[in-house]
């Protein structure tokens, strides 16, 4: 019996900036660096319109350390968590406890007890639920955390499993970093948090295959590296050329183990990492420029939020209330590429 995805909602905190006043601040702020006037570019190419963050544009001029970084994360996480959850049970006409299990993925903070146990506490969800967090998954995080999602629900037939993501990448900002990953993560992350409920009773589109590829020797292609202030970005130019070169052969693998072909695949929601990645995908994937629409737009409206951001395109296309299969693609720290099909069953 596979689950169903009865209810997906999403959230962002209160601070909108706009990519135009980001870019300022970055001149200003990176104002030493020798070639900055080359690299602020990158606020434009990027497709980014505006993102949401949960500190003021503000808060980037000060110096902020591990304990000031790990308080905001935290107070915001669990609110925005919070609001996702109960826009998740209104849409499922559900209560707190009737939830049996929680999976929480998240990458951009340390919380111990974990988000999922103070999400708990806050909200008085079930003394017996089953609880899982995921650390470390990165962008991959949204789609790799709904297939461990969708596992338990399998396991647990008639079970109903909230999953949540939130990342506030915005907090990672390092001013004193002048290296170009920083630079390029500045232009690039936003914060919000998304949800889903899945249960084998109930209506919704099904989830079906799930799989995942990490390339060897690519460990630092991707990630996080642990500063004195907090966390350090890092990424490898060769991201979008791994994509071009790999992920046409890696999807169609994927395909052919379970039994698919990509002519069966009706629409496709893949995180949108850049402007450089989006465009590899429709090349792999064979669209013309353009053509992940909806991947792009949710770039343009809130960045790239890390784990979160591919649900975020999935709520967009609507796939809750579509007769379609959708796969849902994501690439993340590892590295690596993770899949899930989404619709109806042929």
């Amino acid at each position: 019996m596979n689950p169903r995805l009865l209810a997906l909602k999403s959230a962002v905190p209160p601070y909108v900036i706009a990519q135009a006043e980001a870019a300022r601040y970055a001149r200003s702020l990176f104002a030493e660096v020798r070639d900055i006037a080359r690299l602020i570019p990158v606020f434009e190419n990027t497709g980014i319109r505006q993102r949401y963050s949960c500190v003021p544009i503000e808060w980037y001029v000060g110096e902020h350390g591990w304990m000031d970084r790990t308080r905001l994360y935290i107070d915001n996480a669990v609110t925005l968590l919070e609001t996702v959850t109960r826009r998740l049970l209104d849409e499922a006409k559900l209560k707190t406890g009737d939830i049996d299990s929680i999976v929480v993925v998240s990458t951009t903070g340390i919380a111990t007890p974990s988000l999922d146990a103070l999400l708990v506490e806050r909200m008085g969800l079930n003394r017996d639920i089953r609880r899982l967090p995921i650390f470390g998954l990165g962008c991959a995080g949204g789609v790799t955390g709904l297939a461990r999602a969708a596992d338990i629900a399998r396991a647990t037939p008639g079970s109903r499993v909230l999953f949540l993501v939130v990342e506030l990448c915005a907090l990672t900002f390092r001013k004193n970093d002048i290296s170009k990953s920083n630079i390029i993560a500045t232009a690039l992350f936003g914060d919000g948090a998304v949800g889903a409920i899945l249960s084998t009773d109930g209506e919704g589109p099904v989830l079906g295959a799930a799989g995942e590829h990490t390339w060897p020797h690519s460990l630092d292609v991707m990630g996080w590296d642990m500063a004195e202030d907090g966390l350090k970005a890092r990424f490898a130019t060769s991201i979008p050329g791994l994509v071009a070169s790999d992920f046409r052969s890696l999807l169609d693998a994927f395909l052919d183990r379970n039994g698919l072909t990509r002519a069966g695949i009706d629409a496709f929601a893949c995180h949108p990492g850049g402007a450089k990645v989006l465009d590899a995908l429709e090349d792999a994937l064979e669209m013309p420029r353009g053509g992940l629409e909806d991947s792009r737009s949710i770039l343009r409206d809130y960045g790239n939020m890390s784990a979160a951001t591919v649900l975020f395109v999935a709520e967009r296309m609507d796939v809750r209330k579509k007769a379609q299969r959708t796969l849902l693609t994501a690439l993340g720290p590892g590295f690596s590429a993770a899949f899930q099909m989404l619709g109806n069953e042929r």
